[in-house]
């Protein structure tokens, strides 16, 4: 098979699809790979790199699409890649589709084959692929959210730890899955208190039971999550329902009741937002004031640190890149359901059904798209 992996394009996004060793681990396997020029310059890859790992480096983005039979990428494709996409192409990526009504109709006129890396599975019942991206937002938000606090970031003015003989911040924290858990742990790691909010008793014990009792557990109900982001100086928005809109939990009346200076970091951003009044950021322009309360809301977080990220996506990637070359995208999707939970899009279909609702378009099972 011919692997395509072009530069991303995204505002401030320098993370590539495949770093030099999976370049040459797909080349022990008997298949080419194409790179776009410069595409990993942005975390210390230069295009000699690719060359010495077995590479063919390419001048533009088009020769990418218009040859690969594979196109492996970080974030979701661009308007313009959209349309240079083809039947037959499978692309491979971060989608985030329910929330992008362009980008599925982009994808559905291509008629390509689009495997989502957020909803790839494990028996684990987890995501694989989104968990490395997870990890790292989570991480990130602590930091952001400090520096933000700060009071030329339009913040309160407050150290997210405080110092002896003055308070630390209230961190809260909305979903307790990879990246709650890891917010939580950065957030306790700067001696700030924590409360962590789910909707999932079980998911609350084991929370309990690896923090201790320094970590404030509530069940998470309207009521409770009011109570709680009234009286906190940082919010972490990290709810998730795998492939479809996130939930608009935190409403606008909230935020207003809010101490002012107040910061929140919506890292469910890639899939809506948990905020009512959240919308997109880039790491250019990161934030705005909503209510007297500073919004981070950057849809790419792993892509402030994209040497760590492409790392850690590569690793979780790679097997699945390598399966898909080695069998075919049918024959892998076929014989691997949770590879087949990834298939989004294929020849004009919806394949995931809470992007189906998302849209109110007929839905098709995935395995059913690849039988016709």
């Amino acid at each position: 098979m011919l692997i395509g992996v072009p530069k991303e394009i995204k505002n401030q996004e320098f993370r590539v699809g495949m770093v030099p060793g999976s370049v040459r681990e797909l080349l022990s396997h008997g298949h080419q790979v194409i790179v776009e020029k410069n595409a990993g310059a942005g975390i210390g890859f230069n295009d000699d790199k690719y060359r010495d790992a077995g590479a063919t480096v390419v001048d533009n983005a088009d020769e990418i699409y218009h040859r690969a039979d594979m196109i492996v990428k970080v974030k979701e494709p661009q308007p313009n890649e959209c349309k240079m996409l083809r039947e037959g192409q499978v692309l491979f990526t971060y989608l985030h589709l329910a929330p992008d009504p362009q980008q599925t109709e982009l994808l559905l006129e291509s008629g390509c084959t689009a495997i989502a890396y957020e909803t790839v599975t494990d028996d684990a019942r987890g995501l694989p692929l989104l968990s490395p991206m997870s990890e790292v937002a989570g991480r990130m938000s602590i930091q952001a959210g400090a520096h933000c606090l700060e009071k030329a970031q339009g913040g309160s003015g407050m150290l997210l730890g405080g110092v002896p003989g003055v308070a630390p911040a209230n961190v809260v924290v909305i979903g307790g899955g990879v990246v709650g858990t890891n917010a939580i742990r950065m957030a306790m790691g700067m001696e700030a208190r924590v409360t962590v909010l789910d909707k999932s008793l079980r998911r609350l014990k084991e929370l309990d039971f690896q923090f201790g009792s320094k970590l404030m557990t509530i069940y998470a109900t309207s009521e409770a999550i009011e109570k709680y982001v009234l009286d906190a100086d940082l919010v972490i928005g990290a709810v998730l329902v795998p492939g479809a809109a996130a939930p608009r939990l935190v409403t606008r009346a909230m935020l207003r009741e809010m101490r002012p200076g107040s910061v929140v970091v919506d890292v469910a951003i890639d899939q809506g937002g948990c905020l009512e009044t959240s919308r997109p950021t880039t790491h250019a322009e990161p934030t705005f004031v909503e209510e007297g309360v500073v919004h981070y809301c950057v849809a790419n977080m792993p892509g402030g640190v994209p040497r760590t990220a492409t790392f850690a996506l590569n690793n979780a990637t790679l097997p699945f890149i390598v399966e898909l070359a080695n069998k075919g995208y049918k024959r892998a999707l076929l014989e691997n359901h949770h590879l087949l939970n990834g298939l989004n899009v294929h020849r004009g279909k919806i394949t995931y059904e809470a992007v189906a609702t998302a849209f109110d378009k007929t839905y098709v099972p995935a395995a059913s798209a690849l039988a016709e």
